[in-house]
């Protein structure tokens, strides 16, 4: 397996497998099939509500500790009369419980909302106490991760945001890479918008590679030093998404990717102001 070294000298696997939008009662099923089939980076969240089911999957593959990459991601934490701080580090207990860890290998702000200057100082100790081997955000345009930056101690270790063949990125990830934050891909599929896995352009592509829509678009995301968490519970396509260091893609074949970009969100925009309500207005412990 492929990895990226963070700005704290920390190896992150490339490829990893996410547990987004997968129930808590399947969970541990699906993470269990994806540790058998190799994965040793997961990826979670406190609103995904699945901490648990993923910590039982772990403890029952008998897997060292040692040997896995384990990120999970702190939710919006609302403070107005107390500490955003202390709350901060009482919801990342939480999650560790859950998760039955000592530790985390990577925790992430999920939302550029809300005090997360507050939030960012208590996983700062948090990791100086050696409960996150790294730290970082998700979710974070240019000008609030720069901002953060430029105001902590602490350069956030990536950042993990929308990034796939219709949302590509590029100056992001230029950025990103001059101020030593690692980019990570959320929705490496687009959730199978844009009809992508039907997709003339990548379909003539992964035939020429005798490989899947899938799997282009992930080698495609890796030879980019993107670092994804492809989704499935079908044991099948957690064995094909891991099948993509046996073949490379042209500079000709990344550059006609390169032209489907269409600089925008398929989801959702951060900076709509009811989206930010909406967001604000969820409540994870």
């Amino acid at each position: 397996m492929k990895s990226v070294t963070l700005n704290n000298g920390v190896q992150m696997p490339i490829l990893g497998f996410g547990v987004f939008q997968i129930p808590q009662d399947e969970t541990q099923t699906a993470v269990e099939a994806a540790l058998a089939a190799g994965y040793r980076h997961l990826d979670t969240a406190a609103s995904y509500g699945n901490e648990e089911a993923v910590g039982s999957a772990i403890r029952a593959s008998g897997i060292a500790r040692d040997e896995l990459f384990v990120t999970t991601e702190l939710w919006i934490q609302h403070a107005p009369t107390g500490s955003v701080e202390e709350d901060t580090k009482r919801a990342f207990g939480n999650s560790l419980h859950r998760l039955g860890l000592d530790y985390v290998d990577l925790y992430l702000i999920h939302q550029p909302l809300g005090d997360y200057y507050s939030e960012w100082r208590a996983m700062q100790d948090i990791t100086k106490e050696g409960l996150a081997r790294a730290i970082g955000v998700s979710n974070f345009h240019t000008d609030r991760l720069v901002d953060l930056i430029d105001h902590n101690e602490m350069v956030p270790a990536v950042n993990q945001i929308e990034t796939h063949p219709f949302h590509q990125r590029a100056a992001d990830q230029a950025l990103m890479r001059e101020r030593g934050v690692q980019i990570e891909s959320w929705g490496p599929f687009a959730e199978g918008r844009n009809n992508l896995f039907t997709d003339p352009l990548l379909s003539d592509i992964a035939d020429a590679q005798g490989k899947s829509v899938a799997q282009v678009v992930l080698r495609w995301l890796i030879q980019r030093d993107v670092v994804v968490i492809p989704k499935s519970v079908r044991p099948e396509r957690m064995a094909q998404n891991l099948d993509v260091f046996d073949f490379t893609l042209t500079d000709e074949q990344m550059n006609r990717i390169a032209a489907l970009d269409t600089d925008g969100s398929l989801f959702f925009d951060h900076r709509d102001p009811d989206m930010v309500t909406w967001l604000g207005g969820r409540r994870y412990s």
